[in-house]
């Protein structure tokens, strides 16, 4: 008897401490749209699994990947290295640059520098010779968090995400549980140097993609399952709206092929835990308090989106078991062909863009409406 009342105080002691002890966010309460069914183009398939797998176990978090002129593969991983891989991914991966921080979203701009959003060290440009210069790592005296997605217009001018003002990557998944509008889209002049903020009060900013035309920009807020269109030329400059709602799952990181169509990346579907606790936001709360262990987390599931220019959804990749692609973080077109990173494996994925269903199906002029 002795010996439980010593345990009950002991737990007692533990529970009122947690509870207690203060939560690492002030969560916002959220009513998010009931989840969309997973019928027709959305229905489970294993189309994921056509994929060849590139340099499996040899890469840790690879999130993103950009190709050169000479077609070979970069991608960035977590112990701050960016990787090179020749001949199109087939070949071994070898570290090329170390930026000192945690490279994300990659891409090449028209003199051959890959542009780097590094979620340490900022916006990054790296030569073709392999040195590295900051670009960028602030803006209005608010200084990047969590450098996130980028790309490049055909001016130069380049646009990226701060995700987080607030959290850091190792902590994102806080930043998506309080669902505080922390993240920001910006833009790079690398002629004037002139860092400049188009939309404020995002939640998550996360991937950005420059349209065809270059006469706009999609950005996805993550936590909120959308992408955002914010125009760049015409007589909506400046302004943004919603272009793609209530997706099946978290968006990252976008790209654009030649046809028009927008890849979305989703490295987890939907939760209904989650999306309960965002009604509850003192629960959150408490969560928060939590091991990351125990916090929701993005499971294992494969799930990758093709949009037309209208928004809607053309068709999907998915791994249902995820055990062969999964949380996949980007999806994007090089060539002829997709390549796939993931923040949370050890493996790039690459597939013919031929071996894709319903693609014929797709309205080709429809990303200029």
């Amino acid at each position: 008897m002795k010996w439980l009342l010593i345990l009950l105080l002991i737990v007692f002691i533990v529970l009122g401490g947690f509870l207690l002890s203060p939560s690492p966010i002030e969560s916002q309460g959220w009513q998010p749209p009931s989840a969309p069914a997973m019928t027709g183009v959305l229905s489970p398939n294993e189309r994921l699994k056509l994929s060849d797998i590139l340099a499996r176990g040899h890469l840790e978090h690879p999130e993103d990947t950009a190709m050169d002129a000479q077609g070979r593969l970069y991608t960035g991983t977590s112990d701050g290295w960016i990787m090179r891989l020749e001949d199109g991914g087939s070949g071994e991966p070898e570290r090329w640059v170390d930026t000192g921080g945690r490279p994300l979203g990659l891409v090449f701009d028209n003199q051959g520098n890959l542009i780097v959003a590094d979620a340490q060290r900022g916006l990054l440009t790296v030569s073709p010779a392999g040195e590295v210069r900051v670009l960028t790592r602030e803006a209005e005296g608010l200084p990047f968090r969590l450098t996130d997605g980028v790309d490049v217009a055909e001016d130069g001018v380049i646009y990226f995400t701060d995700a987080s003002s607030r959290h850091s990557l190792a902590s994102h998944q806080l930043d998506l549980l309080a669902m505080r509008p922390n993240g920001r889209l910006l833009s790079y002049h690398p002629r004037t140097g002139q860092t400049r903020v188009l939309l404020r009060n995002l939640y998550f900013a996360n991937g950005v993609v420059v349209s065809p035309d270059d006469d706009y920009l999609l950005v996805a807020e993550t936590p909120r399952y959308r992408l955002l269109r914010y125009w760049l030329t015409g007589p909506e400059q400046g302004q943004a709206e919603v272009f793609a709602d209530n997706l099946p799952g978290f968006p990252d990181n976008l790209d654009v092929d030649g046809r028009g169509r927008y890849w979305v990346a989703l490295p987890a579907r939907r939760r209904a835990a989650l999306d309960f606790l965002h009604h509850q936001p003192w629960l959150k709360d408490v969560v928060a308090r939590l091991p990351a262990s125990l916090r929701p987390g993005p499971g294992r599931y494969g799930l990758v989106l093709a949009l037309d220019g209208k928004g809607e959804v053309v068709t999907s990749l998915q791994d249902t078991r995820g055990d062969y692609l999964w949380g996949l973080t980007s999806a994007r077109v090089h060539g002829n062909e997709l390549f796939f990173g993931s923040l949370y494996s050890n493996r790039l994925g690459r597939l013919p863009l031929s071996a894709v269903p319903g693609l014929e199906e797709a309205e080709p002029s429809a990303a200029n409406d």
